[in-house]
């Protein structure tokens, strides 16, 4: 009687060369990218360190990236992570505002203030942005529920 298996002890002979693509290194490598992504990407994001207030009010819905103007506990004032003096501040915002004149949309400005900062500083910047023609201005604030959610509140239009 012949037998029927696959002959034992002989290589290459009576097999089908095996087709199949093994995906499990694939996957392993691809998970381990996802983690490292997942644990990387929220210490990608910087920016100025401001101690913001707390409020109640709901998130703005933001379209395009609006332009940041920051004020830290020092007094310091940043447009867009970048330090600018008080001297130069009225000249910066004339170019964001001559940037944004052809436009039908007016230029969103996010305005951070620390908490512990006088009131005149801030409103101070706020009369600049007036000045400049940037009038389109939301006032940024941490949610006092959520416990840091960043929020908005609109001021003027």
């Amino acid at each position: 009687m012949a037998m029927s298996g696959p002959p034992s002890g002989r290589r290459g002979r009576g097999r089908a060369p095996m087709a199949d693509i093994n995906v499990t290194p694939l996957v392993d490598v691809m998970l381990v990218l996802l983690i490292i992504f997942m644990v990387t990407a929220p210490l990608l994001v910087t920016g100025v360190k401001v101690n913001l207030p707390e409020t109640r009010a709901k998130a703005l819905d933001a379209d395009k990236k609006p332009v940041v103007v920051s004020i830290d506990r020092d007094s310091a004032v940043f447009i867009d992570e970048q330090p600018v003096s008080d001297a130069d501040l009225p000249d910066r915002l004339a170019e964001i505002a001559a940037a944004d004149a052809g436009k039908p949309e007016p230029q969103q400005i996010f305005l951070r203030a620390d908490s512990g900062l006088d009131y005149g500083r801030v409103m101070r910047v706020m009369g600049e942005l007036n000045r400049a023609g940037l009038n389109k201005v939301a006032l940024v604030s941490t949610s006092g529920q959520d416990g840091g959610e960043s929020r908005a509140a609109e001021q003027g239009r």
